[in-house]
């Protein structure tokens, strides 16, 4: 009989290797472990259990608090005209688009093009700030008003996909005023919890956030929604007080890309069959296609009449048409209540799986507002034996003309 350490080290091996991959290639890592995952299932013929079940729900739970928790509220503040309808247009045009085409064209059911419609509206946060932080745009104006965005559009995800599908009764009242009531107070007692106990080796301040996301998704599966919903919002709240306290946050990122989310992401690829994969290669094509010119669609002009340059435009929607996190968290969703199959499951992630690549590489090879990669100069820098000056540190970026200023 198999024993739980050697599937664990099974497991975090292919956790490894995804990681050396992704240092490898320069490619998400995240997205490195659905492929391996997806390897694993298909020629190892690994299936999930009981406590990879959990290990991966609290992994996407970490996950979806931590990307909230990076957005910054200043800019949702000062620019919220540009983050509201560049994020609310990114999640819309492509929630319908998707959803008719799956419902009118393929003829799947409503609620399963409803799924399709959610997976595909979505823009991953963690594809996005990976690129942000890597060309340094993450300090700019630019780069703070697409993050924002970012979150407006996944925010509409999220609440979609609680809303259309989760039941109207009392456990969902009881859900949704316990948990305006928590965020509503959240931020100060935190803020006091903190204060009066500070750091410590046993890790309270860790504890404390986990506790507080661990009762709220459990009254939010209580109202057969998901947890990942208040996860978000918990993140968002308490933004101000982890971009304050980076040593915290650290911490939290170390714990969940470590050892939880790689559960997460291989568990996602295992489901992927890549028989169903090239039965559907079609409707995979389309459904990319769909997604990226609805994204166009609702979001290209926004930027246009706000005064982006072209560049800056076509740059700032190849950036919301990415997707990762949020997708194959709704397909997965969607297979977990039966509310898709398992070919159309295989066909929703891998479209969103390639989301994640294709307008990613456009954006960064052919409409990068700043030019070159910090990584790129540096490594031409260092063939070349010039050593780098101190006002080269992070490559130039050309803001958009007439579009939004620097947010300190």
């Amino acid at each position: 009989m198999e024993s739980i350490y050697s599937l664990a080290a099974l497991w975090i091996g292919m956790a490894l290797m995804a990681a050396l991959l992704s240092v490898r290639l320069g490619i998400s890592v995240a997205l490195i472990e659905i492929c391996v995952g997806i390897a694993g299932g298909n020629l190892l013929e690994l299936h999930s259990t009981v406590w990879i079940d959990f290990l991966a729900a609290v992994g996407s739970v970490l996950l979806t608090f931590l990307a909230g928790a990076e957005i910054d509220l200043v800019v949702l503040r000062v620019r919220w005209k540009e983050t509201l309808s560049i994020g609310f247009a990114s999640f819309v045009a492509p929630f319908l688009g998707a959803m008719a085409y799956a419902y009118w064209v393929v003829g799947w059911s409503l609620p399963a093009s409803q799924i399709a419609g959610i997976s595909l509206s979505t823009t991953s946060v963690a594809v996005v700030y990976a690129v942000m932080v890597e060309r340094g745009y993450n300090t700019t104006a630019l780069g703070k008003v697409i993050l924002a965005a970012c979150f407006i559009t996944d925010l509409g995800t999220v609440l979609a996909l609680g809303l259309i599908f989760a039941p109207y009764d009392w456990w969902l009242l009881a859900f949704a005023v316990i948990t305006a009531v928590t965020l509503w107070k959240l931020a100060p007692v935190t803020a006091w919890f903190f204060a009066r106990i500070g750091p410590r080796i046993s890790e309270p301040e860790t504890k404390f956030i986990l506790v507080i996301l661990f009762a709220l998704g459990a009254l939010a599966t209580a109202a057969q929604s998901e947890a990942v919903l208040p996860a978000y919002l918990v993140g968002m709240v308490l933004a101000p007080i982890f971009l304050a306290n980076r040593t915290l946050a650290q911490r939290m990122r170390v714990i969940a890309f470590s050892v939880l989310t790689p559960f997460y992401f291989l568990k996602a690829g295992t489901l992927v069959s890549l028989r169903a994969v090239l039965a559907s290669a079609t409707l995979i094509a389309i459904f990319l296609c769909v997604k990226m010119v609805t994204k166009f669609l609702g979001v290209w002009p926004l930027a246009h009449a706000y005064r982006f340059g072209r560049r800056e435009a076509t740059y700032t929607t190849l950036l919301m048409s990415t997707g990762l996190t949020f997708g194959t968290i709704s397909a997965l969703y969607g297979l977990g209540h039966k509310l898709i199959n398992q070919e159309q499951y295989a066909a929703l992630v891998t479209a969103v799986i390639l989301s994640a690549i294709v307008p990613t590489l456009i954006a960064e090879r052919w409409f990068d507002p700043g030019g070159v990669p910090q990584e790129e100069t540096l490594t031409r820098r260092s063939a070349d034996r010039v050593p780098a000056g101190p006002d080269e540190q992070q490559p130039p970026i050309r803001q958009p003309q007439g579009g939004p200023s620097h947010v300190s």
